[in-house]
């Protein structure tokens, strides 16, 4: 009935938070409602709860947005579910070429079924715990490297914040 409400000002539901694969059947039954009211159904999850075997969840999901670090990706690419992946790019942390060259590996052959947004999201130390604060936000311009490494890679909707 919340929801309802604000139906004349959007156009979908997305649910994130903790993660929200721990609760299937509520987000199921919650979708199923947002279906009937002509909404459209996203899940923003981290994947350490796998969704095979989730038929009735995946049937009223327009799509999931994943963080890559989870091997569900391929299962959902496949599904045509997957929405978006993400990458924090912190320099100086891990190998982040490398990262985006092994996901346009890992998905290259599922963008023709649907085609995956990647987000590449710059670092900020902000409001994050005391042992990353070392680390520095990367430059526009290795951004923009990395978004080109990106296209290179096989996304062809690439974002970068």
């Amino acid at each position: 009935e919340q929801i309802k409400k604000q139906i004349p000002f959007i156009s979908g539901v997305t649910v994130s938070g903790g993660e929200c694969s721990l609760y299937c059947e509520f987000v199921e039954s919650l979708f199923k409602l947002c279906k009937e009211a002509g909404l459209n159904t996203m899940m923003d999850s981290n994947g350490s709860t796998p969704f095979a075997g989730k038929d009735d969840l995946l049937a009223v999901t327009d799509g999931v947005m994943l963080d890559i670090k989870a091997f569900n990706a391929v299962f959902l690419a496949k599904m045509g579910k997957l929405f978006e992946i993400r990458t924090v790019i912190v320099p100086g942390l891990f190998d982040i070429e490398n990262t985006i060259i092994k996901a346009g590996e890992l998905l290259r052959p599922y963008q023709s079924i649907h085609p995956v947004r990647y987000k590449l999201i710059s670092y900020r130390p902000f409001g994050v715990r005391e042992e990353y604060r070392i680390y520095e936000s990367p430059s526009k311009e290795y951004m923009e490297q990395l978004e080109e490494l990106a296209h290179n890679s096989g996304f062809i909707d690439v974002v970068t914040t």
